[in-house]
């Protein structure tokens, strides 16, 4: 009932910047916090930066004061603006949608955007 798009993904080099976007849409609510997640080829689905309805923020300790995720909820729509990329960013990036019922968390997924770093 949920749906997540992400777009923005591509080949960049050293240095460059993306944005990716990711439009939710379905049953979805004001108050669901949204993310981004990335994985890398051989290793675990790891936290990329997350954002709340009220706008705060957490990030990964390699992507801070480089990446910026924001939202516009009049659009249901979260970026993630990545600047200064380096090689290790290269992974498929993937968009998150948490809902929370009481004690209840329901996760949703995009399908995933590639993003390749050159060096």
């Amino acid at each position: 009932q949920v749906q997540l798009v992400e777009s923005g993904g591509g080949l960049v080099q050293a240095g460059g910047s993306l944005r990716l976007s990711c439009a939710a849409s379905g049953r979805i609510f004001s108050l669901d916090a949204m993310g981004w997640y990335r994985q890398a080829p051989g290793k675990q689905r790891e936290l990329v930066a997350t954002i709340t309805s009220d706008g705060s923020t957490n990030y990964e300790d390699s992507v801070k004061g480089r990446f910026t995720i924001s939202r516009d909820n009049a659009k249901n729509t979260v970026y993630l603006q990545m600047n200064s990329l380096k090689p290790e960013d290269t992974a498929v990036y993937y968009c998150n949608l948490r809902q929370r019922w009481g004690t209840t968390i329901d996760d949703y997924w995009g399908q995933g955007t590639q993003v390749t770093v050159s060096s």
